[in-house]
């Protein structure tokens, strides 16, 4: 779990590190961008990540976790790295494609990992570590990210953050044992009963699922994108205190996701149902999330950074929990490729979030629009949940 959630941490500084760059004038300049454009480079890489995650998912399945994540995290650490070498903006869309490509893998093959090996009344705490570390990638990214261009230009801050993180694939391939596909499932209440991929995906559960993905990732990847910028441009702030204020959001949503994943076990261990009570966690956290509304009409920096901090926990709420929740209502055997289809749900909230919000950015000259969309999705969200997701048949009982 230490691997997997730090292993998050590394695709996320990777991910993040050009929502900082793009925040630099000096960066702009150079490859010419317009807000528009801004939005367009922050969505690139969601585009492969996104198209791949069902495809990723089928892969983990059948071949298990272990190499298959290992080559892919070599392969996304090379091109992260190798983005200080582009000249020109085709060059830098590339590189975030192939980004996009090399981290696939990452959501399938570690939930795979967590439902194979965890039972339901710790996998709120294992998959809030495992979350967490979405969070703790931006959280401590963002700073690092901010002084390496400060100190050193964003073309070494690219060549360091990418290479460094190759040290984690020592201690991944010593430390974690080969998994084959196809195995077992850990059973809660008994084994079962395994439904095809193509019955389970027409259940009503399903698709609120991935409608309430949708309408959480929409919000988690303005922030992933834009929020750096919102603190630089809307807010005035030095680019050393946009890192500092990145990182007290995002640090707040990791500490909510564990902790809201701890209590959710603590109600189910005693004696609480795993869907409603999971479901519940989950729309709390929407509801919470939606009030970062309030901070894109704060007249000080300092309100808006509570805003941005409350919001953001408030969305950690849900975080561990609707994760888990997917996993509790899912039979075993699709769960890869059912949460490759949920990452897919979220990443193209990814491709959206940031070309919507660029261009509501240069069409009303402000990040008040934007934020107010995604409150309005946030909601819509939480609804989704409390209507739609039920227990799917072959799943395991309570």
């Amino acid at each position: 779990m230490v691997l997997l959630c730090l292993g998050m941490v590394i695709a996320y500084i990777d991910r993040t590190s050009l929502s900082v760059a793009i925040a630099v004038r000096d960066f702009r300049d150079f490859f010419g961008l317009t807000d528009s454009q801004r939005g367009l480079m922050n969505s690139a890489f969601f585009w492969s990540y996104a198209l791949l995650q069902i495809p990723a998912g089928w892969l983990v399945d059948r071949l298990g976790v272990k190499y298959p994540y290992a080559l892919s995290f070599a392969f996304w650490s090379l091109v992260s790295a190798g983005t200080g070498l582009t000249r020109s903006a085709a060059q830098l869309f590339t590189f975030r494609l192939l980004l996009g490509i090399g981290e696939a893998i990452v959501a399938p093959a570690s939930l795979r990992w967590i439902r194979m090996n965890i039972e339901e009344k710790q996998r709120g705490l294992a998959m809030g570590i495992y979350m967490a570390g979405t969070k703790l990638g931006p959280a401590v990214g963002a700073p690092i990210a901010a002084f390496l261009i400060a100190g050193y230009g964003w073309r070494s801050m690219f060549y360091l953050t990418g290479l460094i993180s190759i040290v984690w694939l020592l201690p991944w391939l010593v430390l974690v044992p080969r998994d084959a596909g196809r195995q077992a499932a850990i059973p809660a209440g008994g084994a079962p009963l395994e439904l095809p991929f193509w019955r389970v995906i027409k259940h009503p559960a399903i698709w609120g699922i991935v409608a309430g993905t949708f309408s959480y990732s929409c919000f988690l990847y303005f922030c992933l994108t834009w929020l750096p910028a919102y603190f630089k441009e809307q807010r005035k702030l030095p680019l050393e205190q946009m890192g500092l204020y990145t990182m007290f959001s995002f640090g707040g949503m990791a500490v909510t996701a564990i902790a809201a994943g701890w209590a959710a076990d603590r109600l189910i261990a005693r004696g609480g149902d795993p869907v409603k009570v999971r479901r519940g966690f989950t729309i709390a956290g929407l509801l919470l999330a939606a009030t970062e509304v309030f901070g894109a009409a704060a007249p000080t920096a300092g309100l808006a950074l509570f805003f941005a901090v409350f919001s953001l926990g408030g969305l950690g709420v849900a975080t561990a929990n609707y994760w888990a929740l997917t996993q509790t209502i899912v039979p075993g055997a699709a769960i890869g490729r059912i949460g490759g289809l949920q990452n897919t749900a979220s990443n193209l909230a990814g491709v959206a979030a940031p070309i919507l919000t660029g261009w509501l950015i240069e069409t009303t000259g402000s990040y008040e629009a934007p934020m107010q969309a995604i409150a309005v999705l946030l909601i819509l969200g939480a609804v989704s949940y409390a209507v739609l997701v039920r227990r799917m048949e072959g799943a395991p009982p309570a």
